[in-house]
């Protein structure tokens, strides 16, 4: 069954950088396209990105354009978030899926939190 799980959250600064990663199994990583969402505290789910099974094609929600940057390694099944220029709303705990635009979660999330 698909498995994905995600790591390198954690706290940091306005202004910060953190860089997610999402190590998936159990589906050919390479033939799907890829999202991350994200939930914030007492929120719902929030898509933020989606990526295309060969990295071509690439969409960003517009809050998270220019300061995040989605990108794959299908050789090493893995999924990458490069968050730049952090802020406080960009506070949730952070999930990988499988498929385009999916929001449905299967992994346990890491948790990003952007606090002075």
């Amino acid at each position: 069954q698909v498995q994905v799980v995600e790591s390198g959250g954690g706290l940091v600064q306005p202004g910060g950088s953190l860089r997610l990663s999402c190590v998936a199994s159990g589906f050919m990583f390479s033939n799907s396209a890829m999202t991350w969402v994200r939930q914030a505290p007492g929120k719902g789910l929030e898509w933020v990105s989606s990526i295309d099974s060969g990295g071509g094609v690439i969409r960003y929600q517009d809050s998270v354009k220019g300061r995040f940057t989605i990108s794959r390694v299908n050789s090493k099944n893995t999924l990458y978030l490069q968050m730049d220029n952090l802020k406080p709303e960009d506070t949730a705990v952070y999930y990988c899926t499988k498929g385009w635009n999916n929001r449905e979660p299967v992994g346990q999330g890491t948790q990003v939190t952007v606090s002075s």
